[in-house]
């Protein structure tokens, strides 16, 4: 199996391009958002592949990072998610959008891919919700702990949210209550759960 290619751009098209490795021309299919990603003709690149086979065919996915990967992964075993929606999928959101759109049970974010409706956003929303913590977490700063416990429902819905997706407890709750003291008492779980996600990634 092909895990990585390492090569030159070679040409693309509307969901694909032609990685040049040592004179081996190796046609990847892309999402949109790998697509733009890429360098220009000539220059080289790294992906991290995906290699479906089956019986009549040979194709592989190619994706910048290892976490949009096992998002593509992630995304197929879901019922009625084949490679060419979860490829839409990441597309649209990326794998940090995602998550966030997972931890705040938001149909609507998903249901902006082409080709996922209502009926497969609410799937990926149930099926993927306890499979989240397996990627890590999605944010890209560590808050420091000891701010104190959090209160009430929605707070403490808002810290599982965040926990199923990777994060510490500790941190998680540092989140939810910088979050909260934004938001003021009477803010709901999802809203709490935005800022705290803001809060991560800031």
């Amino acid at each position: 199996m092909i895990g990585k290619l390492k090569g030159l751009v070679d040409d693309s098209g509307t969901d694909w391009a032609i990685i040049d490795v040592n004179g081996v021309g190796y046609e990847v299919h892309c999402s949109p958002r790998t697509l733009a990603a890429l360098p220009s003709r000539g220059e080289l690149v790294e992906l991290h592949i995906e290699t479906h086979v089956r019986e009549t065919e040979f194709r592989l996915f190619a994706f910048t990072s290892k976490m949009e990967r096992e998002w593509f992964r992630l995304l197929q075993t879901v019922q009625g998610v084949g490679a060419k929606v979860a490829l839409a999928v990441l597309g649209t959101m990326s794998p940090h959008d995602l998550a966030n759109a997972i931890a705040m049970r938001d149909k609507a974010a998903i249901t902006k891919t082409p080709g996922v409706g209502p009926k497969v956003a609410q799937r990926l929303l149930i099926e993927l919700k306890d499979k989240v913590p397996d990627l890590g977490p999605v944010g890209n700063a560590p808050l420091e702990v000891g701010a104190g416990p959090v209160e009430g429902a929605a707070a403490s819905d808002a810290v599982s949210a965040l926990t199923n997706l990777g994060y510490a407890p500790a941190q998680a709750s540092d989140a939810i209550l910088t979050a909260s003291r934004e938001a003021g008492e009477d803010a709901t779980a999802k809203q709490l759960i935005r800022l705290g996600l803001k809060a991560l990634a800031g």
